[in-house]
């Protein structure tokens, strides 16, 4: 479609089937379908009205990264983007009304864990209070699944407890489940005792796949799993491929997927249930790679300069940034099987748009996104209900 010649291509669109003009949509990046509400106020009646798509779409397997920008003295310099892959460029988004630098972001919605338990709609916040967590947690692993019976439960795992300015280290392995429909908590079997030996809670990464919850130490290299239905954890794995010194778990295009830094190389690892066997998916190019970190010291070679990148996926797209570098936010992006002959291709992220705000901390996350997520958020409140 043009922009050049509404009045046309309105007339022509109004004549097609609703069901071609539906199908034609889903294929559109959500920012140009925000646009086109504008054009007549049919347009935006279907638009609006589009409903959740039956088979994988592009915005479905194409979810955005989302970057929440927080200064820790002044909430009025908190900044937050969305990067929208099919438009390959960055969102400015309204700042959060929280000032909390508790953020956490799963399954298009956002969570704050301090000093109460809320959550709120990503693109347009509209924050609800939970009742009273069991074991309040700051930097909690969070995830939001869907139960047998086809409602939405949320899941939080380990963080730590902050009394006195100590660390509770005895309950930082508690597991929680919240019942929406309920408003309440549930106490599940704690976290395998072995990821105790973690020196830090924040070494902990994780992915919800197939009905199940895991959880990796980059400290230890262990791996477990929680069953979303019977509420038990499997037996404790190692998972280290050769060299690897951090990496990070992700549920991409039906695999379960780690992506890491072995020596001077990021790769992508499909990892198989059950036994834990890797096999090398993609290698990020080398321009990309350090393009990503700072190398005023040209002579210098320490891998640790890789520490600050981070590292999160969903559908068929996996991300790789550092959040080190505040005021630039470099960042890649790889497509599993979108390339020649289905193989995997990387690509650079834009710059964020001008004015970037210095922060002392950026929480990212990326996250599938919907036309309903622009125009109707309470309905991810229904009944009390998160939807997914």
């Amino acid at each position: 479609m043009s922009d050049n010649n509404p009045e046309i291509e309105s007339s022509t669109f109004n004549s097609l089937n609703i069901d071609v003009t539906e199908s034609i949509l889903s294929h559109l990046p959500i920012p140009s379908l925000v646009r086109f509400t504008l054009v007549s106020k049919l347009w935006r009646s279907i638009i609006t009205s589009l409903p959740p798509s039956p088979s994988p779409s592009p915005s479905s397997s194409s979810p955005w990264l989302f970057l929440f920008g927080i200064h820790n003295t002044c909430s009025f310099h908190n900044q937050s983007f969305a990067f929208d892959p099919l438009s390959d460029a960055w969102l400015r988004l309204p700042s959060s009304s929280s000032s909390s630098d508790h953020l956490v972001g799963s399954n298009r919605f956002l969570f704050t864990t301090a000093p109460r338990f809320s959550f709120s709609p990503i693109l347009k916040p509209n924050w609800r209070f939970t009742s009273p967590v069991r074991f309040p947690r700051i930097n909690p692993l969070l995830s939001v699944f869907t139960t047998r019976s086809g409602y939405s439960k949320l899941i939080l795992v380990g963080g730590s407890s902050r009394i006195g300015g100590l660390v509770d280290i005895e309950e930082r392995l508690a597991v929680q489940v919240y019942d929406p429909v309920l408003d309440s908590w549930e106490l599940c079997s704690p976290l395998p005792a072995d990821f105790r030996s973690g020196q830090d809670h924040q070494t902990l990464t994780s992915a919800l796949f197939r009905r199940r919850f895991y959880v990796f130490d980059n400290y230890s290299y262990f791996i477990s799993s929680f069953c979303l239905d019977s509420y038990t954890w499997s037996d404790v794995q190692t998972l280290k491929p050769p060299g690897l010194s951090f990496a990070f778990l992700n549920s991409c295009n039906d695999m379960l997927v780690l992506g890491g830094m072995c020596g001077f190389s990021f790769i992508l690892w499909r990892i198989e249930e059950g036994s834990m066997e890797f096999s090398e998916i993609a290698v990020m190019p080398e321009d990309l790679l350090f393009g990503l970190v700072d190398n005023e010291d040209e002579e210098e070679e320490d891998s640790n300069k890789f520490r600050s990148l981070k590292c999160v996926g969903s559908g068929n797209l996996v991300y790789v940034f550092n959040d080190d570098c505040h005021k630039k936010f470099p960042a890649c992006v790889c497509e599993i099987g979108g390339g020649e002959n289905g193989k995997s291709s990387w690509r650079r992220v834009p710059r964020l748009p001008s004015p970037v705000n210095k922060f002392h901390k950026v929480v990212s996350f990326c996250s599938t996104v919907d036309i309903s997520d622009v125009f109707h958020p309470e309905e991810a409140q229904i009944g009390g209900l998160i939807r997914i």
